[in-house]
């Protein structure tokens, strides 16, 4: 009877296995926080359509000074949100501004994932007069790209491409200070 001892090769795999897993969690954590959508980094492009089924993109916009809004209509904060979006367009939109809405309802008759309903975009921007540019993405795929926690969220983009402000829910987006944010963007002075 000869006497054995159990092999040690199942521990050091086991050992090299957890350290490779803490090896990828921490330099993998770099490339999360280099890959994530937040002010200083450059804007991702994102594609939708807009109210005539026209495909449209953010780089249909670049050079000029962009506010990305993502919105549904039946998002209350939304509704409230966008005269003061209306007001802050019809002021800089002859500068280089421009303001790109991004629905992500569901199509009309519809529900999204969790149940929302889908709106009459079109319908939605008539009644509160809206000028700017609305795009539709039914599938939501802007919110995955731009990480958003939920609806209203917006970036503010300079015309070099790079996010200048992350801004989670509703703004009054005509107030003085914001204006004179987006004129110093305008006239090349970042902040």
């Amino acid at each position: 009877m000869t006497n054995k001892s159990p092999s040690k090769m199942p521990y050091w795999l086991a050992a090299a296995a957890a350290l490779a897993v803490v090896a990828v969690a921490w330099f993998g954590r770099d490339w999360v926080q280099a890959q994530s959508v937040r002010p200083g980094t450059r804007a991702p492009v994102f594609e939708a359509v807009n109210l005539e089924g026209e495909p449209s993109s953010l780089a249909d916009y670049r050079g000029q000074v962009v506010l990305v809004n993502i919105w549904a209509t039946w998002c209350a904060p939304c509704r409230v949100e966008m005269p003061s979006m209306e007001r802050l367009y019809q002021e800089l939109r002859e500068e280089g501004f421009e303001i790109v809405a991004v629905s992500v309802d569901a199509p009309a008759g519809q529900f999204d994932a969790v149940g929302n309903p889908g709106g009459n975009i079109r319908a939605f921007a008539d009644s509160l007069s809206l000028t700017f540019p609305i795009l539709h993405d039914p599938e939501g795929r802007i919110q995955r790209t731009y990480q958003t926690t939920g609806v209203p969220e917006s970036f503010v983009v300079g015309r070099d491409g790079v996010i200048y402000r992350k801004l989670i829910g509703p703004t009054e987006w005509d107030r003085p200070e914001y204006v004179d944010f987006f004129r110093r963007l305008l006239e090349g002075e970042a902040e």
